[in-house]
């Protein structure tokens, strides 16, 4: 199984990629899988879409495409057969045996229309046989018209067409005997009704000639209007029981606005819910999805994240480092947004050269130092904090001063000489050592040369309950000194605790002290 995406869309058509459009400016990762028949293929020309009248459908799929591109959202060949649940999220099962997993999923699948097996109807459909009047009806407007009845439900689409053509026939032998008052509103617009039962449609090519009734009339007409029975295709997700709703077009899965079925993971958008719907409609309605699937995983995540903080408290043993720390900036932004208070005051007396900054998170040390003319590398664990680092050095035009690295703060080593190694906090509820850490970049520092340490000296009274655990007590200035045991050829130029103003979680006031420790190399 490939690695899972954050939403699925099954349908490559209009509603299909409107949503993908949606999912990808969302920033998700997103999967179109395309069968590669949307119901319009049999149309040449697309009307009553504002902006893209009488264009080829095909030409808007392939805009559309290239579009969703833009946004990183991928679109492959794929006929999806069955989607199953999983944790978290779905399954889809592929008819060429493979699997795509993904947290949730669009349905755009379309529908098919199953015309009567009428010999000379199939092989028109979409260019003299019709559907829609509003999509087609202006092409045909004054010629002779005719409307072939595959229900009593017909009557609306025969009573319609009158609008595009004074000349309409009605082959109404499918519609059964029609009450007395709809017979005489036919006629009273000028609709002639047919009653007989259609044999074959007539004509060369695609073009229509005439319609021959079982008892040998041939009847003249230039279009065919005509609504097959519809056939939703949602089978890939029959086995899930979802909710359905009968309407005009028979069953179809029952969505609410935004398009959410009774699946907690699973939209539904266009034909595959509403039959009836033109090109506008559904580029609308797989907007909605895509929107209505995205703020569902928002608030999953936001679930995930509160979850994520409350189990801070109880941190697992054994847990590594690198993975305890991308969690904790996955789940949200730490970075106040200001550069350290005490590294601005201590290295803003300091003579700008290359600087490492060890821990360096989001990055707000790193884009200060470079301010001042540092050339400095940030180093974190967390893919994400470097992620986030690497945009806040590149928003602040830094690039050419200032660069961030995901690397194991253990086994990282700065590629040349070094007048300052910062670290900030680095501190952890799981195992890191600082010292070992801060000791193997010191190598590198010239004489002349300084590493800075900044500290919690005491434990903030919101923090997690592990924090407070005796076994997590924090070193004072001197034991910071004494952990890192640089050796001779180091001078101690700040022990000290210093108080620092901020703002606790709760918006109240509070002081908290902080450990600093400033060594100068001296030979």
């Amino acid at each position: 199984m490939e690695p899972r995406y954050d939403a699925l869309v099954i349908g490559g058509g209009t509603a299909g990629l409107s949503a993908a459009l949606m999912l990808g400016r969302a920033r998700r990762r997103t999967l179109v899988l395309d069968a590669g028949s949307p119901r319009n293929r049999f149309a040449a020309h697309m009307y009553g879409v504002l902006g893209h009248e009488g264009i080829d459908p095909a030409s808007l799929l392939a805009r559309g495409r290239d579009e969703v591109a833009a946004y990183g959202v991928e679109v492959r060949a794929g006929d999806v057969v069955r989607v199953e649940d999983a944790p978290d999220g779905v399954v889809a099962m592929l008819a060429d045996g493979s699997t795509v997993a993904a947290r949730g999923i669009v349905l755009a699948t379309g529908v098919t229309d199953a015309l009567p097996p009428i010999p000379g109807l199939a092989e028109r459909w979409g260019v003299t046989v019709l559907h829609c009047p509003y999509c087609h009806g202006w092409e045909v407007r004054d010629r002779t018209i005719g409307v072939l009845a595959t229900s009593a439900a017909s009557v609306h689409q025969i009573e319609l067409l009158r609008q595009w053509t004074d000349d309409v026939v009605a082959f109404v032998h499918a519609a059964g005997e029609l009450p007395a008052d709809v017979v005489a509103r036919l006629r009273a617009r000028g609709i002639r009704i047919v009653r007989a039962e259609v044999e074959a449609v007539l004509g060369e090519g695609t073009a229509i000639a005439a319609v021959r009734t079982v008892d040998g009339v041939e009847h003249a007409i230039d279009a065919i209007f005509t609504g097959g029975a519809l056939e939703p295709h949602d089978g890939a997700v029959a086995d899930l029981g979802l909710a359905r709703v009968d309407g005009l077009a028979g069953s179809v899965l029952d969505v609410d606005p935004r398009g959410a079925t009774s699946h907690p993971r699973i939209f539904a958008a266009g034909n595959v819910v509403v039959p009836f719907g033109n090109v506008p409609l559904a580029m609308g309605a797989g907007s909605m999805a895509g929107a209505g699937l995205n703020a569902t995983l928002v608030a999953v995540d936001a679930a995930a994240a509160v979850a994520a903080l409350a189990a801070e408290s109880e941190v697992a043993p054994g847990v590594a480092p690198a993975a305890y720390w991308e969690q904790r900036y996955a789940a949200r932004r730490h970075w106040s947004g200001h550069a350290n208070a005490v590294l601005v005051d201590v290295a803003g007396g300091l003579t700008p050269g290359v600087a490492v900054d060890l821990g360096c998170g989001e990055g707000g040390d790193v884009a200060w130092l470079a301010e001042q003319g540092w050339s400095v590398t940030g180093v974190d664990v967390s893919p994400t904090a470097i992620a986030r680092a690497a945009r806040t050095i590149d928003r602040a035009g830094l690039t050419d001063r200032a660069a961030v690295e995901a690397a194991d703060l253990g086994a990282w080593e700065a590629a040349g000489d070094v007048d300052l190694v910062a670290a900030s906090y680095l501190q952890s509820p799981v195992h890191l050592d600082r010292g070992a850490i801060v000791r193997r970049q010191a190598a590198r520092v010239v004489v002349g040369g300084h590493v800075l340490v900044v500290a919690h000296a005491a434990t903030p009274a919101w923090a997690p309950a592990h924090m407070h655990a005796a076994g997590h007590a924090l070193p004072g200035p001197d034991g910071i000194v004494e952990e890192l045991a640089l050796g001779a050829g180091w001078d101690v130029a700040i022990a000290e605790v210093r108080a620092r103003d901020v703002v606790a979680p709760d918006g109240s006031e509070v002081t908290l002290a902080d450990a600093v420790v400033l060594l100068r190399r001296t030979r």
